[in-house]
């Protein structure tokens, strides 16, 4: 018996698990059921049961040893524009249909695997004490033990059990894995879809490159150019002031030198910009921190098992926070600014909180609308989150293998 328990063991924890979950399925779906009627419940509704299925879509992929992805859309903006997301979202009627197949099949195969090996150990241990219990001992099938013919007969039925257990649970869990595995990933895309999301994402790489190209390209013609055109118009002066009064020229040598450097770390700012080399020193962490101590509202970082990305993937978290800082420092009116980043699988999350006043505008010039097509362009998604009094949580996934 000990054996074949621990052959069935983790077919037998994963009904058992399985058991529970279908259990709290009921109660998810009975708070989503109220969520449609009292409608600004829904979307706290749907992260509760984005959370339950999670932990189911983790629990069949470390049994199955496949990770199964999940697509959601970020539950972000206004009370409406969430409510809007959480009841359009395919992904939430997925879930609902998933919470209500697994209720049902989860209580019956998780129930099988309760009562199989509690009747094994039932009729195994009935021939020991029913004759100490007035009117016999109750085991499976409705069988009263009340007689030593029965107690003879209660051990075979043990052993009976125990191997249609050592068959069935495995069976069970093997079918269960299977469904599930279906049932808990994304639809494939269809071509058509694919492509679309393909060509959007194209577009947004494109218009990112362009915005990045002309933003170089009015750095170095506002700021580097007009520096280096003076540094050159005050060596014409030094060399006019130099054939008619040579101690003139030398305030203007000091000029020129000065507005030289000028345009040497401009320059060097420029260059920083299209790919800072703190990222490569440093890696995504020290970029940030050093972003963090920079920042002139006391921010904090926290940084959980980041490693090192390819070199665009990094740059663009960089650059998402530096604008979401510069963003906070501008308009918010804050007085703390937290900066979340994580992995998630294959996923990094960047995360922006302030507690200044919200309300922030993308098509305000605020920047927002430059960070959500550096992330489209990874094929991520942005999610912010700002209303009025605050707070303001800038949300950006990043696919890591980009």
């Amino acid at each position: 018996m000990r054996q074949a328990l621990v052959a069935v063991w983790p077919s037998l924890r994963y009904l058992l698990v399985g058991f529970v979950t279908a259990l709290a399925s009921w109660i998810v779906l009975s708070v989503v059921l109220v969520s449609l009627v009292v409608y600004p419940l829904l979307p706290h509704a749907v992260r509760l049961m984005r959370r339950v299925v999670a932990y189911d879509r983790g629990r069949v992929a470390a049994f199955s040893g496949t990770a199964i992805p999940e697509r959601y859309e970020e539950l972000g903006g206004s009370l409406v524009q969430r409510v809007v997301t959480a009841a359009s979202d395919p992904a939430t009627r997925r879930d609902v249909v998933w919470l209500l197949l697994h209720a049902l099949t989860g209580m019956l195969t998780g129930g099988l695997a309760v009562g199989i090996p509690s009747a094994v150990v039932q009729n195994a241990l009935a021939p020991l004490y029913w004759w100490a219990i007035p009117g016999g001992v109750g085991t499976s099938f409705g069988i009263v033990v009340d007689s030593w013919s029965l107690a003879a007969a209660s051990p075979v039925v043990a052993v009976a059990l125990l191997l249609l257990g050592r068959w069935l649970i495995p069976v069970m869990a093997a079918w269960d894995v299977r469904w599930s595995s279906t049932r808990l990933a994304p639809p494939k895309a269809t071509l058509v879809q694919r492509m679309a999301e393909l060509t959007a994402t194209r577009a947004a790489a494109l218009e990112a490159h362009g915005a990045e190209l002309r933003r170089i390209e009015r750095d170095l013609h506002d700021g580097t150019q007009n520096r280096l055109v003076a540094v050159v118009m005050m060596l014409g002066i030094m060399e006019r002031s130099l054939k008619r009064d040579p101690d003139s020229a030398l305030p203007l040598i000091v000029k020129a030198q000065d507005a030289a450097t000028d345009a040497l770390a401009e320059l060097r700012d420029v260059v920083r910009s299209i790919h800072p080399p703190v990222l490569a020193d440093r890696g995504l962490d020290g970029a940030v921190d050093a972003l963090a101590a920079r920042s002139p509202i006391p921010c904090t970082v926290a940084v959980d098992s980041v490693r090192r990305l390819p070199a665009a993937v990094e740059s663009a978290a960089y650059f998402v926070v530096a604008e979401a800082l510069t963003n906070v420092a501008k308009h918010s009116g804050a007085t703390q600014v937290t900066v979340r980043i994580s992995m998630s699988g294959d996923a990094l999350t960047i995360e922006i909180a302030d507690d200044g006043r919200g309300g922030a505008d993308e098509d305000g010039g605020t920047g927002l609308n430059g960070i959500r097509r550096r992330i489209a362009a990874f094929d991520g998604q942005t999610a912010v989150t700002s209303p009025p009094g605050g707070p303001t949580v800038v949300r950006a996934v990043v696919p890591a293998g980009a």
